[in-house]
C-alpha cells in the first residue's frame, strides 16, 4: 500500500514518508520533481518555477541522504518514479544504503526506468530512443548480478491511457516496450543466457485503471496472458514463476474532475476494485490518487483519505478471501479473448515497423494516441460519453470539501525554490571539502568530481556499462545537472514528435453543429482582420511533459481553421516569445500542469510587451488554483482554463472571442446567422 509522494524539499518529504509509514502505509513511493526528472539542477533556466512543485528537488547525494534520514533501506521497498535519470537515482540509493551499512544486494524497490511512455505522454525523456534504452539495459544488467530482489525497470502503461490509449493500445504499446527491451539485454552480452530467466522474472508493469470496471479488469486478465505468451514462445522461458505478469497500479488520473471533486472518491474506489478483485490478475501494489488531484497539490490528509480507502478493502472486508471471483465467467472469457486477439495484431504491426523504438521515431504511436484522446474528448462533448457532475447532473449542492479552495491543496512556498537554488551552488563549492562526506563508511574511496565524470564520458563513449562511473558520481557528490550534462555532450537530446499534423480530424464540422459554428467565426475574424488565417501558438514553457491538454487544444483549433504553431514541450518564455513575434500570431496559448505557472506566465507577458507584442492576447491552460486565476487576470492574461472547462471547441471560441476584443473588433455571437463562407480544412 503506497501513496505517490514528494515535494518541496528532501526535508519535508522524509518527514511525510516517516508519518505515512506510520499510518499504516506498507513501502515508498517517491515522486521527484521535474528537474530532477529531466536532468538539470535547480538553477538551470528550465527550473525556474518548477523546483519541488510535483516531487521531491534531488540534486545530489547529500539530498538523498536527507530524503531517507530515519529510514531503514534494506527493510524498505522503495519505489521510484523516474526514467530518464532513473540509473542516476538509482545510483544515489545504493550509496546512501552503503553509507547506513544495508547489504545492497537486499535492497527491494523499483525504478520505473521505462524511457519509451516519456516520448508518448510524460515529456521528462532527455536522450535519443537508442541511447535511452542502452541506460535501461545497463541497469538492468547491474542490478540482476549485485541487486537481485530489485526491479530495474517498470513497464508503463498507465500514462499510456492518460494520453489517451484504448485498452488495445494500451497493452500492445506497453508489450512492444517490454519486448524492445528484453530483445536488447538478450542480444547485448552483459547477462549469460543462463540468468536471462531472472530478467524477465524482475520486468514489471505499472498499469492503470479507468472507472470501466468490467473492461480494466479484463485488460489485467489479458495482459497476463498476452505477457505469459511471450515470455514462453519468444523468449523460452519455461520457469512459470518467471514468467508471472508482476504489476502495480496507480488508479485513473485521467478521470479525475475539478466539478463536483468528491465524485472522485467513488470512481477511485471502483478503480481499485478492477485491480483487487480478479485474484488470478490482481495487483501486487496499489497507488490511488486523492480526491482533490484535478484542483492541486494533495495535502497529507487527502493521501491519507486515499490511503484508508486501502485499507478497508484489505481489514474490513471479505473480497480478498476468495479464490477468482470472475473464474468461469463466459461475458469475462469473451472480453478477454477479444482483447487478446486486437493486442497481438497491435504489437505484430509495431513489429513490421521495425520494433516500439523505430515506431516512436516514426510518430505512427504519438499520432496514434492524440488521435484516440481526440476521440474520447468528442464523445465526452457531445454527450455520448457521460461524466456525472460534468455533462450530466451537474446541478449540485455547495461543497465542504471545497468551501474554501485556497486552502483544499497544497502550496509550494517560492522561497523554497529560492533556498534549493542557494543550496546546490553552495553544494557545488565545498563538495570537495572533507565535511560534505558526513555519514561515508570511507570517504577516502570517494573520487574527484572531474575524475568522476570524465570516467562517465569515456564509458559513454565506449559502449561499457555505465553504472560503475554513475555510483562513481554519486559518490563524488557530482550533481544531477552535472551527470546528466556529460551525457547528452555524448548522446545529445531528443524531441519527440508531437503527433499534432498527423492526427485526423476526430469532430465533424457538420452544418449546424458547434464546430462549424466556431470555424465560421475564424474565418469572419480572419476577414476582419483582413489576413488569410487566424494564428495560434500553443506553448509549453518549463518542464511540464504532460502535453495532451496542449495536443488536444492544438488540434482542435487545427479543425476549426487556425494555423497552429506548436513546437512541442520543454521551452523558455523567451523561446515562446521569439516564435510568436516570429509567426505573427493573433493568440499564445499556454499550457502548465505542474505549478509553475506562477512564475512563468508572468516572464511570458513581460517578455511580449518587452518584444512591442503586448497586444496579442496570452490564455492559460492548466491546473490552476482559484486564487492564482485571480493574479493571472489581474498580470494580463485573457482567460484562464481549467479541468472543468471540458469543451474543447468552446475554448477554441473564446479564444476567438480574445482575439476579436484585442483587435477592437464587434462581438459576434455564438449562434450568430453569419453569411455563408467558403472554408476550407
Amino acid at each position: 500500500m503506497r501513496t505517490y509522494a514528494g515535494h518541496s524539499t528532501a526535508e519535508a518529504s522524509n518527514e511525510l514518508y516517516r508519518r505515512n509509514l506510520a499510518k499504516g502505509q506498507t513501502g515508498l513511493s517517491v515522486a521527484f520533481d521535474l528537474p530532477t526528472q529531466t536532468g538539470y539542477d535547480p538553477d538551470h533556466v528550465l527550473a525556474r518555477g518548477e523546483v519541488g512543485r510535483v516531487g521531491v528537488p534531488v540534486s545530489h547525494l547529500g539530498d538523498m541522504r536527507r530524503l531517507f534520514e530515519g529510514i531503514p533501506l534494506e527493510q524498505m521497498n522503495t519505489s521510484m518514479t523516474i526514467n530518464a535519470t532513473a540509473m542516476w537515482l538509482l545510483a544515489l540509493y545504493q550509496v546512501v544504503a552503503e553509507e547506513q551499512g544495508a547489504d545492497v544486494s537486499a535492497l527491494q524497490g523499483t525504478t520505473q526506468n521505462d524511457i519509451v511512455k516519456e516520448y508518448l505522454s510524460r515529456g521528462t525523456h532527455v536522450f535519443p530512443p537508442g541511447p535511452s534504452l542502452r541506460l535501461t539495459t545497463d541497469v538492468i544488467a547491474y542490478t540482476v548480478a549485485h541487486m537481485p530482489r530489485w526491479n530495474p525497470v517498470n513497464i508503463c502503461s498507465y500514462h499510456l491511457q492518460e494520453a489517451g490509449a484504448t485498452p488495445v493500445q494500451e497493452i500492445a504499446y506497453a508489450m512492444s516496450t517490454a519486448i524492445a527491451v528484453l530483445d536488447a539485454v538478450r542480444d547485448g552480452g552483459q547477462v549469460a543466457e543462463e540468468d536471462f530467466g531472472r530478467v524477465v522474472g524482475r520486468i514489471s508493469f505499472f498499469v492503470n485503471a479507468g472507472v470501466r470496471f468490467v473492461e480494466e479488469m479484463c485488460k489485467m486478465r489479458a495482459f497476463s496472458r498476452i505477457w505469459d505468451h511471450i515470455t514462453r514462445e519468444r523468449y523460452g522461458i519455461t520457469d512459470a514463476k518467471q514468467r508471472r505478469f508482476r504489476y502495480g497500479v496507480q488508479v485513473n488520473s485521467l478521470g479525475l474532475t475539478e466539478a463536483q471533486p468528491e465524485n472522485n472518491v467513488q470512481r477511485i474506489v471502483l478503480e481499485m476494485l478492477a485491480v483487487t478483485l480478479s485474484k488470478d490478475a490482481r495487483a501486487r501494489a496499489v497507488q490511488l490518487p486523492a480526491w482533490n488531484e484535478a484542483l492541486g497539490l494533495p495535502r497529507p490528509w487527502d493521501q491519507q483519505w486515499s490511503l484508508r480507502i486501502q485499507q478497508v478493502l484489505a481489514h474490513e472486508s471479505d473480497l480478498l478471501e476468495y479464490e477468482d471471483l470472475f473464474a468461469g465467467s463466459y461475458v469475462i472469457e469473451e472480453k478477454v479473448g477479444t482483447l487478446v486477439k486486437e493486442c497481438l495484431a497491435e504489437i505484430g504491426r509495431i513489429e513490421e515497423m521495425g520494433g516500439v523504438l523505430a515506431a516512436v521515431e516514426s510518430g505512427y504511436l504519438k499520432s496514434q494516441l492524440v488521435a484516440s484522446h481526440a476521440r474520447r474528448r468528442g464523445r465526452i462533448e457531445s454527450g455520448e460519453e457521460k461524466i456525472v457532475g460534468v455533462n450530466c447532473y451537474e446541478a449540485t449542492e455547495p461543497s465542504p470539501l471545497t468551501a474554501d479552495l485556497d486552502t483544499a491543496i497544497t502550496t509550494v512556498d517560492p522561497a523554497t525554490e529560492a533556498a534549493t537554488v542557494e543550496a546546490v551552488r553552495r553544494w557545488r563549492e565545498t563538495r570537495d571539502e572533507p565535511f560534505w562526506r558526513e555519514g561515508a563508511r570511507d570517504p577516502g574511496l570517494y573520487p574527484s568530481v572531474a575524475q568522476a565524470l570524465e570516467s562517465l564520458r569515456e564509458a559513454a563513449l565506449s559502449g561499457t556499462n555505465l553504472m560503475e562511473p554513475t555510483l562513481e558520481c554519486a559518490r563524488a557528490g557530482v550533481t544531477t545537472g552535472e551527470w546528466a550534462g556529460a551525457l547528452r555532450e555524448v548522446f545529445g537530446e531528443f524531441r519527440a514528435p508531437t503527433g499534432v499534423s498527423s492526427a485526423p480530424v476526430a469532430v465533424a464540422a457538420e452544418e449546424g453543429s458547434a464546430l462549424a459554428g466556431v470555424r465560421q467565426r475564424v474565418a469572419r475574424t480572419a476577414r476582419d482582420l483582413g489576413v488569410g488565417t487566424l494564428r495560434l501558438l500553443v506553448g509549453k514553457p518549463g518542464l511540464d511533459g504532460h502535453s495532451n491538454g496542449a495536443e488536444q487544444i492544438a488540434v482542435r483549433a487545427r479543425d476549426a481553421g487556425f494555423e497552429v504553431v506548436y513546437q512541442g514541450i520543454r521551452l523558455t518564455p523567451e523561446e515562446i516569445v521569439a516564435a510568436a513575434v516570429a509567426e505573427d500570431v493573433h493568440c499564445v496559448g499556454l499550457s502548465i500542469l505542474s505549478g509553475s505557472h506562477t512564475e512563468l506566465v508572468p516572464d511570458v507577458l513581460a517578455r511580449m510587451r518587452g518584444a512591442g507584442a503586448g497586444e496579442i492576447p496570452v490564455v492559460v491552460g492548466g491546473i490552476i488554483p482559484s486564487a492564482d486565476a485571480r493574479e493571472l487576470k489581474e498580470a494580463g492574461v485573457a482567460a484562464v482554463f481549467t479541468p472543468k472547462d471540458f469543451g474543447i471547441t468552446e475554448i477554441i471560441g473564446r479564444i476567438v472571442d480574445e482575439i476579436r476584443t484585442r483587435h477592437h473588433l464587434e462581438p459576434l455571437e455564438q449562434h450568430e446567422q453569419l453569411e455563408p463562407l467558403e472554408v476550407t480544412q
